[in-house]
Order: structure tokens, then sequence, then C-alpha cells
């Protein structure tokens, strides 16, 4: 394996290795019965976690459905206790609640100021929303525990939030005990349920990792059970609709436009800034440009057989472009690398090639 997708691979080993991830077990992750016909409508969105573009979009599609669809509930990838601690705090005259709440993410990819704009923006422009978390029990021993201090202090020892709480705590406990990922989304899809139930016929949105809103999908890390909107499409059917925000995650301009020289021929370089490489062997950082205007000069160049997967580049790919990779190696040298985007496919991904470049 090359360079470029030793690297490929190595990325994609680690964020899996960090991934917070999804669920008991039913075995073959079957979708959990719903207890009542569908009525509502459900609609998803899929996002990578903690990234401003996606989360001003979200927040832009909740001022649309609560303005003009009259919704109130929106379903998020966090705890139950977490999102009626969330409710509390909407009712709340301070952000004491949410600031401390903000703490106990630190490490997640939630822990990000533009996470914590976007509760106070749902708070100050959309005021009745009610927050529900099915999620499994992150963050059981700080939040969780909170939230059951906060209810026996104020005597709801024996309300249905106490049971839910201890229920959500007692999944967070197994998850990372068992670090079940399979459990996380059986969960995930059975929470989902229980709460859409209960609202009697109303329309709902829903904001998760693009990893549980793809009606086609299996879970991410194990791909051995329906991932939770697989699950819900089973038995929410036509009503409901899921959409994935992860793409505009890459909707960025080059930061600058430089100039590089192939075979005596000057093409214009968009430039799309350094990746840190700590960690990995040999590499200190790469560094991403797209040759404007290049494809047909390129693209009979011989191959060399090494392979860049599109999700490792900091922008949008299409076919037909032309992209040159610097590679700083810990010692300080410098590897260069010309790539074209053909339309192949290696190990289900989309990928650029490398060519032979001079």
């Amino acid at each position: 394996m090359k360079k470029s997708s030793f690297i490929a691979f190595a990325a994609a080993f680690i964020m899996l290795l960090s991934l917070s991830a999804c669920s008991h077990k039913p075995a073959q992750g079957d979708a959990i019965k719903s207890s009542t016909t569908p009525k509502g409508q459900i609609y998803l969105y899929g996002e990578q976690h903690g990234v401003k573009k996606i989360l001003d979009k979200e927040l832009e599609l909740w001022y649309e459905n609560y303005d003009n669809k009259n919704m109130r509930h929106l379903f998020i990838e966090l705890p139950y206790y977490t999102a009626e601690f969330l409710n509390v705090w909407m009712q709340s005259e301070s952000d004491d609640i949410l600031n401390t709440i903000y703490d106990e993410w630190n490490g997640t990819m939630m822990h990000t100021p533009d996470v914590i704009e976007f509760y106070k923006n749902i708070k100050s422009r959309c005021p009745e929303t009610i927050f529900h978390g099915t999620d499994v029990g992150h963050q059981y021993d700080t939040t969780g525990e909170r939230f059951l201090d906060y209810l026996e202090t104020n005597k709801l020892k024996d309300s249905d939030q106490y049971t839910l709480a201890r229920e959500a705590i007692e999944q967070g406990k197994y998850y990372y005990k068992k670090s079940d990922d399979v459990y996380r989304e059986n969960k995930m899809a059975e929470n989902f349920i229980r709460e859409f139930d209960k609202l009697s016929g109303e329309s709902v949105m829903g904001i998760y990792g693009g990893a549980h809103t793809d009606f086609d999908a299996m879970d991410n890390n194990t791909q051995s059970v329906p991932c939770m909107a697989n699950q819900l499409k089973k038995v929410y059917t036509n009503n409901i609709y899921s959409e994935d925000l992860a793409w505009l995650a890459k909707e960025i301009e080059p930061i600058r436009e430089d100039t590089i020289t192939i075979s005596n021929k000057k093409y214009t370089a968009s430039y799309f800034g350094k990746e840190d490489l700590t960690g990995f062997k040999d590499y200190a950082s790469r560094e991403f440009w797209r040759l404007e205007n290049a494809y047909n000069d390129f693209k009979a160049s011989s191959k060399t057989g090494d392979v860049l997967p599109y999700d490792n580049y900091p922008m949008q790919i299409e076919t037909g472009q032309v992209f040159v990779i610097d590679y700083t190696k810990t010692d300080g040298s410098v590897i260069r690398g010309y790539y074209r985007s053909d339309g192949y496919v290696w190990n289900g991904a989309p990928s650029t090639e490398e060519f032979a470049g001079e």
C-alpha cells in the first residue's frame, strides 16, 4: 500500500476509533415495532458534528419548520437526560445549565463555540422548541447524574423522567463497557420510536450524524445491522424523509490562487490549505491544490497505482479534475503527488488516482 492510500487507511482507522459509537442487542437489528399508526412526518438531517456551515443550515431548516409547519419537537443525537436539561434551560433566565452541559462535552465534537451558539439561537428565535434526546447515555457520570440529582431535589424521583434518565444512563454504561456499536444503533432507533410515538401525530425534525440517517446504510462501524434511519424507514415508511447535509462541510472556497508549472506549462492552482499529519509515520503535513482547466492535459498520463479517496480532501471533488498534493515528511523533505478524478472507485469509495506528472 503506497503513501496516500496508507494515510487514507490510517486516517479512517483513527476516525473509527474516535467516533462515539451507536446500541443490548436485538440480534439482527430489526426495526422495533411502533405502537401506533404513524401520522406525523419525520424530517431527518445528517450532519458532520460541530461544523458551522452545517449548523447554520440546520438553524435555517428549523426556523422554517418552526414558523411555517408549526413544528415544536426537535430530535437530537444526545441522551434523554441532556435534552431534558436543555428543556429546563429553555425556560431559564440564565445560561448556567447550557454552559455546564457544554463544559461536560469537553473532548467531543460538540465542544465548539459554534455548537453552543446554535442552541442559544434556538432559544432566542424558537423559544417553544422541545428537545428529544434519543442516543445512549454519553456523559452518564456527569450530565446524567446531575439530572438525576435535579429530579430528586425537585421531588420527581417517581416520575417517568427519572425512569427514562436512569434507563439512558444504563444504556451508556453498557455501551461504553462493551464498546458495542450494534447495541447503540439499535437503541437509537428504539429510543426514537418511543419519543416519536408519544407525540400523537405531530411532525418532527431530527439532527443526527450522517452515519445514522441514510435509509440504505448499515451501522457505520460493524456494517452488521441497519442504521437508525434504515430501521425507522421500515417502521414509518412514507412518513419519514432524510437528507444528508455533511457535504456542506466541504463547500469551501479556495484560500488563494497560486501558479504551478508542470512540464514548462503554467497552471492556475487553487489552494485549499494544509492538513496536520502528526501521528502518521514519516509524515508531518500535506497541502492541497486544484489545477484549473488541466484535466485534458493529463487524462492520458500513466497512473502510478496510488489512490486517494475523495474524503481525504478538504474540498468537494468532481470527475474531471486534477490535484497537486505536497507531502511534508518529518525530516522536512517534500514529496509532490499529482492526482486526477476519473470516476474511479476504490474499495467502495470514490477516489482520485495518482499519475506521473513530470
